[in-house]
């Protein structure tokens, strides 16, 4: 097959999402092992094909990076007017799998696309107008045309089932997989005494503040609250505050260094498509404490400390007994984490695909 993939997220930043489609990349060029040509695609500003370019480094893919001004622009206006199709830009393909960034039209071949969760509809508030304008309509157009939906865990499967009424039979489940540099073994970061860690872009949904109000109740405590994580939107709290150390964003390959220095790993997200810093974590031999949501049981398995993300006693009462019970936690979570691999990812995107040709 020939297999055209859309990389535009990975212009930007690398976070979740940008992760998950790097990876699968990769899982799909080692499950391929030369039988299919993966074709990289994306039109991009000039600093956004260098991005790429990086986060592509090492993966054995053919890359098509026409250079753009305005290129979020021209990729919303050629998906929205619905011409040209992509045959024109590509040459013939047997499969054109879209992410969340552009949805344009083809000819033949199988249409495919991610769905990595449906915040922007349940929860519209949480997240920035762009990606609710983008993301809707993308929903819409998935719903309507794909031949095949891949998500990233059961969870979403069943909701884009239920909230996009797309049939069971062309969703496909590809979990995340865990990088190689994720590993318990290796340099820890040090940042002056002993910390928990949460890893996430600082927006509503991953719940700082309740964070934070738990952290004040950890009496005499001696660790720090490590934040990190890029700017993001809407109402945040101040992490000026006793204890906590605001870092910003982290690139992806700072981040195994980061978790193995924790003492203890939390994630109160109020919702999530998967939620893999708490697998990444895990890898890295940390304890963990996450939401009672259910759209983290895949990622928690039965390796975390679970409760609920709105109340703050609950959410201390977790990170002690973590903290406690690290002995038994940590090969838990090791065992868990080994389950997720991008080649077993890049194996299900294929059978999804085979399946439906």
């Amino acid at each position: 097959m020939r297999i055209v993939v859309d990389v535009s997220p990975l212009s930007h930043q690398r976070t979740g999402v940008g992760n998950y489609v790097r990876g699968s990349l990769h899982g799909l060029a080692e499950a391929s092992a030369g039988r299919h040509e993966l074709v990289a695609f994306a039109p991009a500003s000039r600093r956004g094909k260098r991005e790429i370019e990086a986060a592509l480094d090492g993966i054995d893919v053919v890359r098509r990076l026409p250079v753009l001004p305005a290129a979020h622009a021209v990729r919303t206006l050629w998906s929205r007017a619905g011409m040209p199709p992509a045959e024109r830009v590509l040459g013939r393909f047997d499969v054109f799998h879209f992410s969340d960034w552009m949805y344009p039209p083809q000819r033949g071949g199988l249409r495919s696309t991610m769905v990595h969760d449906l915040v922007p509809l349940h929860f519209p508030d949480w997240v920035h107008e762009r990606t609710r304008r983008m993301h809707r309509a993308k929903y819409r157009h998935a719903a309507q045309t794909c031949d095949v939906v891949i998500v990233n865990s059961r969870f979403t499967g069943d909701d884009v089932a239920e909230t996009l009424g797309v049939a069971a039979e062309k969703i496909h489940v590809a979990y995340p997989g865990v990088d190689d540099g994720f590993t318990s073994t290796g340099a820890r970061t040090e940042l002056g005494r002993p910390y928990a860690l949460t890893v996430a872009t600082l927006e509503p949904r991953k719940n700082l503040a309740t964070l934070l109000e738990a952290y004040r109740r950890l009496d005499g405590s001696e660790l720090a609250l490590a934040v990190a994580g890029a700017a993001g939107w809407g109402d945040q709290p101040s992490l000026d505050a006793p204890g906590v150390l605001r870092l910003g964003y982290t690139p992806h390959g700072e981040l195994p260094d980061l978790y193995r220095g924790a003492s203890v790993f939390v994630y109160p997200s109020l919702f999530e498509g998967f939620g893999m810093p708490v697998v990444e974590a895990m890898a890295c031999g940390v304890p963990c404490v996450a939401s009672s949501h259910t759209s983290l049981d895949e990622a928690c398995g039965a390796a975390a400390v679970r409760a609920d993300p709105r109340d703050p006693d609950a959410l201390a009462r977790a990170i002690e007994r973590a903290l406690a019970e690290r002995d038994e936690l940590v090969p838990r979570g090791l065992e868990h984490a080994r389950t997720f691999t991008w080649l077993a990812n890049g194996r299900a995107h294929l059978t999804a695909w085979e399946a439906a040709r």
